[in-house]
């Protein structure tokens, strides 16, 4: 079966409105708070997720970062990808910008983010990921709008 972890981004929380949702949701989901910096949040998520397998990565803003990281690191645990609004940019993810994995990945971004470039995001996604499905949605970096109507059941099955 499979494990379905969500890692929430910079500023938030494993307590914010999308964790929370897979909290009603789906409540097997794996949530987690992490802070500090990156190599410190990177530490309790491989502890987390230390001996499990067959994972489904949830991975919001810089969570995203941190989930696309841990997949480079750990691609042949890892089933599935969901990045939304993935902060790929950021140096920590440039040793796996080389890389090309072939598990299945589904981006979602809002083209009017002002803090993740969408187009950059998308440029680097595409470079690294041969399974890629992008959803560009007309909604801001938290994808507010978007977030709670996404087919969660389905994007969630292995």
């Amino acid at each position: 079966m499979a494990v379905k972890v969500f890692i929430h981004g910079l500023e938030s929380s494993g307590q914010g409105a999308k964790g929370q949702f897979f909290r009603e949701h789906y409540p097997d989901m794996l949530i987690e708070d992490y802070e500090g910096p990156f190599d410190a949040r990177m530490a309790k998520l491989n502890l987390l997720l230390d001996g499990k397998d067959d994972l489904i990565l949830v991975g919001s803003s810089y969570g995203g970062l941190m989930a696309a990281v841990y997949t480079g690191q750990n691609p042949q645990r890892v089933k599935k990808l969901i990045l939304l609004a993935p902060a790929l940019l950021l140096p920590e993810f440039n040793p796996y910008r080389s890389t090309r994995l072939a598990l299945p990945v589904v981006l979602y971004h809002g083209r009017r983010d002002d803090i993740v470039p969408p187009g950059l995001t998308r440029e680097i996604a595409e470079g690294v990921y041969a399974n890629l499905t992008c959803h560009a949605v007309d909604d801001d970096h938290s994808l507010h709008a978007t977030f709670e109507g996404m087919p969660w059941d389905r994007l969630l099955e292995p």
